[in-house]
């Protein structure tokens, strides 16, 4: 299993519809047999960020099996208006 965390900020006018677009492009991730869990969070005190927690049963089905799927056709529209948004999009492996 390996993490992939994605940092975004998101201008005010646009925040709704990040949340809106995510809960949508959501839905077609979990239908991916790769993907194993999937959150969004809001900071508190800069509400313009956002980190998006995905756990995908290896970062090689991520990028080689997620990516090449019909799954991520349904789910990439979605997301890809935010694209220049993105801070941060790396995998992690958790170490605890």
């Amino acid at each position: 299993m390996i993490v992939e965390y994605l940092r975004y900020q998101i201008d005010e006018a646009r925040r709704d519809q990040f949340i809106s677009d995510y809960r949508t492009a959501a839905k077609a991730l979990m239908k991916s047999p790769f993907a194993l869990s999937f959150d969004i969070c809001q900071c508190t005190e800069d509400p313009g960020q956002f980190i998006l927690r995905i756990e995908w049963t290896s970062a090689e089905d991520h990028l080689n099996g997620f990516r090449g799927s019909t799954d991520f056709k349904a789910f990439f529209p979605h997301i890809r208006p935010y694209l220049s948004d993105i801070q941060e999009m790396q995998h992690y492996r958790p170490v605890g």
